[in-house]
């Protein structure tokens, strides 16, 4: 998938298009359902598929106050969207003056005379142009007159309700992995490195890790069952684990940290910047204070045994990714 950050990388496109715009948080199964028919319609146009996405979010410009804690931060949402067989993702700096581009101004700018677009697909609710004045049915009109069709597409309903970020977002909020997994259509996971402080060394000497402070979004304070991948490509390895998000008041005065006890540990090399990915599979428990490191050691013995029993049971029926 090739990656453009403006509109002047594109100058030289003359290919049609059939095009998705979005903000993809999460890259869900919903996008993914669009995203999917969306290729198929570019492969009978003879035209790319591309998406058309902000960086920062939106809402972190016009609501600073109070924007969402983000479920993929734009590296990891980028190769999400890879993965869909997208030719092409458009990030667009959301600045102060492309937020006041009207509907009209953006369509004509993006959508026909750089792109090119064919078609393009968007959900019911889609909303854009300044002040999210503009409609799905705006966009339909406008595609009337600058020369691209429209599809609108109902939202994917699952478990109960519509698939959509802010859902997706409440529910790992609240801790509840299984269901996160189900509305993501994979296990919810975070990119991040190793804590810079403690925990680790040259060579890790006890099997545990902390995540280096993260700014988005992470599940409730709690154990989970997780695996912890370590390093990329084909040298990265996969530990299953324990994980504990909280401020451990077993210890005393807050001190927030999310801590992986690792179950099949072995040796390896560890610094500051090696990659880590840490996907949680199943919320265990709520944190809670011990009267002495004992009982805490004594319960993570538990935590370890229901997760060694999870990770076998997942093996014999080939549901959990080893």
């Amino acid at each position: 998938m090739k990656i453009a950050t403006s509109l002047a990388e594109l100058s030289s496109l003359s290919q049609p298009t059939v095009v998705t715009i979005g903000n993809f948080d999460g890259v869900h199964c919903g996008h993914r359902m669009v995203i999917t028919a969306l290729r198929e319609r570019a492969k009978e146009l003879n035209a790319l598929s591309v998406a058309v996405t902000f960086d920062p979010h939106p809402a972190h410009i016009l609501r600073p106050a109070s924007r969402p804690l983000l479920i993929t931060p734009l590296a990891q949402k980028l190769d999400l969207l890879a993965a869909t067989g997208l030719d092409l993702t458009l990030v667009l700096p959301f600045t102060d003056e492309l937020r006041h581009w009207s509907a009209h101004h953006f369509a004509a700018t993006v959508l026909r005379d750089t792109l090119h677009a064919a078609e393009v697909h968007e959900g019911e609710t889609f909303r854009f142009g300044f002040d999210a004045q503009a409609d799905i049915n705006s966009l339909t009109n406008l595609g009337g007159e600058l020369g691209f069709a429209v599809r609108a597409w109902q939202p994917r309903l699952l478990r109960g309700g519509p698939v959509s970020s802010s859902r997706i977002r409440a529910v790992i909020a609240a801790g509840r992995m299984t269901e996160a997994r189900g509305l993501l259509g994979r296990p919810f996971s975070v990119h991040s490195t190793p804590h810079s402080g403690r925990g680790y060394g040259t060579k890790y000497a006890v099997p545990t890790i902390n995540l280096a402070p993260y700014t988005e979004l992470l599940p409730a304070h709690g154990v989970y069952i997780t695996t912890l991948r370590v390093g990329t490509g084909p040298n990265s390895r996969l530990f299953h684990g324990v994980t504990n998000i909280g401020n451990r008041p077993t210890f005393g005065a807050d001190s927030f940290a999310v801590e992986t006890h690792l179950l099949d540990f072995e040796p390896i090399d560890l610094t500051a910047e090696t990659p880590l990915e840490m996907t949680f599979l199943h919320h265990l428990r709520a944190e809670q204070k011990f009267d002495s490191p004992e009982l805490l050691r004594a319960q993570i013995m538990k935590d370890v045994g229901k997760a060694k029993r999870y990770f076998a049971l997942g093996k014999a029926l080939q549901c959990v990714t080893l």
